[in-house]
């Protein structure tokens, strides 16, 4: 019987079949690498330029507030208060408006902060609105105002917006993503005289600045709406304040308020209609409000919003 011999030991690296590995690598996972590098890439450069872009806005912002505030008056000693016998020589529905949307013994109000959202239509002929949010700052010891708005235009996309009034000079700047401006207007000619008519519309969400006292004229109209007049230097503009039976401001016209047409100014009718009081520190307030063009060929809305916050500075 033939013994056949031991083979000898092989090494188990030997006895196991190699497994096939490709002359070139695989592309594949080539294009997922890259593309993963891609993406981190990208969002670092966004977050690099959000961040510049919101460092930059805030700075352009805070100017205007910063003038803002150098252009009102300080507090009196003696802050002023809203007493019923200040209303005496008032066309009657004024009186009755003041009346029921002010606290007798209420506070002025000297500056004011708020929070806004809403939708926004930037098409004078086809509606295309975007949403929007904002934050404003109003003085009412010289009128001014700073509203600082972001548009959303698409997804990424934000125009910045600053609309001011501020010592006489009105002010309307975009900027997309707070980074390139994009043409805009200052001056103290017509888009002063409308952010000041902008300042005494708005005057419904800070009542007391309506007040005779406080540099408002009225003049009766009928029996359910009358004239405002406000004069701020050289300015002076006015807005007819409509009422409804139970007293509450309704509507806030104007006859001729500059519209951009075409990058151009044209006097427009013009109405704010206001809605949702509520009651806010002694003081009723709208909390909604819609913005149109009235022409002859149509009404055209182009603001809608609502107060998310309100805050006062009532000297005491």
């Amino acid at each position: 019987m033939k013994v056949e011999r031991d083979q000898p030991d092989v090494p188990l690296s030997e006895k196991v079949v190699p497994s096939y590995a490709p002359a070139h690598p695989n592309r594949l996972d080539t294009v997922i690498r890259r593309a993963k590098i891609a993406v981190f890439v990208g969002m670092g450069i966004a977050l690099a330029v959000g961040l510049w872009g919101h460092a930059r806005w805030s700075h352009t912002v805070q100017t205007f507030v910063y003038a803002l505030e150098a252009a009102t008056l300080p507090v009196p000693q003696r802050p002023g208060r809203f007493y019923e016998e200040q209303l005496a020589t008032l066309p009657p529905v004024v009186q009755r408006y003041f009346a029921k949307v002010l606290t007798p013994n209420q506070p002025l109000v000297h500056r004011v902060y708020l929070e806004q959202t809403g939708t926004f239509n930037r098409s004078f002929q086809q509606p295309q609105w975007d949403t929007f949010t904002a934050r404003q700052r109003i003085a009412t010891a010289r009128p001014g105002f700073v509203w600082d708005a972001a548009i959303s235009m698409g997804p990424g996309i934000d125009v910045r917006v600053v609309d001011a009034y501020v010592a006489g000079t009105g002010t309307l700047q975009p900027s997309v993503l707070g980074l390139v401006d994009l043409a805009g207007q200052q001056g103290g000619a017509d888009i002063a005289r409308g952010e000041l008519m902008r300042y005494l519309a708005e005057a419904v969400w800070y009542p007391t600045a309506l007040l005779p006292g406080q540099g408002v004229q009225w003049t009766a109209v009928d029996a359910q709406s009358a004239l405002a007049t406000l004069t701020d230097g050289a300015l002076t503009v006015a807005l007819t304040f409509h009422f409804d039976a139970q007293g509450w401001v309704q509507r806030i016209t104007s006859d001729a308020r500059s519209a951009m047409v075409d990058g151009t100014l044209v006097p427009m009718p013009w109405e704010a209609v206001v809605s949702d009081y509520q009651l806010r520190d002694g003081m009723w307030v709208p909390l909604q409000a819609e913005v149109a063009w009235t022409p002859a060929s149509g009404r055209v809305p182009y603001w809608r919003g609502k107060i998310e916050k309100i805050d006062y500075e009532l000297p005491r």
